[in-house]
């Protein structure tokens, strides 16, 4: 009987001590030591960027075609010095330009401001009149895109002299090729175009005719046969 009291009794004290094993401590308002913790976190307000969107997206205008893929045309810059390069390149050309026209502006003036001794016109207006006062111009200078005697060429010889007798045919071999009737039998007084019109003159009779040849000869008197071209149209103005 003492021995079962006793297994008892060591059973009761053994589950006692799991109890106190398993059992924790609480705190109470007596406690003076307690220890709290506590942690906190910033608020996140960055904002995220799409980083890629931002890498490829660009602004250009709509009706942008820099090609294709293979060929891409990009449109190219400059920097300042090179815009006051080219600005103080194109200010340079233009000068010249002015310069040149002025130059050619004074040329003309003096065309026109220089006086020679011009022939009588006759009073008899018909054609063989007009071929002999023609033939007083013989040794009169050649200027190219003149038409006075101060200095003319080929066209504007003529037109100066048929001007003499009231006759407008025109600055141009392509203008004075149609100033009248063609003809094939040739008189003296008609005008002379040779049929590639590049050269005019005023036929004298006897197969010669008299023309501005060129600046070194100037105004004379030649064998039609002699002169290039030597092929003509004979137009009778008068």
């Amino acid at each position: 009987m003492k021995s079962k009291q006793v297994a008892a009794i060591c059973a009761a004290v053994a589950m006692c001590g799991v109890s106190f094993a398993f059992v924790a401590p609480s705190a109470t308002a007596d406690d003076s030591e307690t220890v709290t913790s506590a942690r906190s976190f910033p608020k996140a307000t960055a904002v995220k960027k799409n980083l890629y969107a931002e890498a490829v997206s660009t602004t250009v205008e709509e009706d942008s075609d820099w090609g294709s893929i293979e060929s891409l045309d990009v449109p190219q810059t400059q920097s300042q010095a090179e815009k006051d390069a080219e600005a103080q390149a194109q200010a340079e050309e233009e000068a010249a330009a002015q310069a040149q026209a002025a130059d050619r502006s004074q040329q003309r003036e003096s065309l026109t401001t220089t006086t020679v001794a011009t022939p009588s016109v006759p009073a008899s207006a018909d054609a063989s009149a007009l071929a002999s006062y023609a033939s007083q111009f013989a040794g009169y200078p050649y200027v190219y895109g003149g038409n006075t005697p101060s200095g003319w060429d080929c066209s504007g010889f003529t037109q100066y002299v048929f001007a003499q007798f009231g006759k407008d045919i025109g600055r141009t071999t392509y203008a004075q090729v149609n100033a009248g009737t063609h003809v094939s039998d040739p008189q003296p007084g008609d005008l002379m175009i040779s049929t590639d019109l590049s050269h005019a003159g005023i036929y004298l009779g006897n197969g010669l005719m008299i023309h501005a040849m060129n600046a070194s000869m100037g105004t004379g008197i030649s064998s039609v046969a002699s002169v290039t071209p030597s092929s003509y149209y004979y137009i009778r103005v008068l």
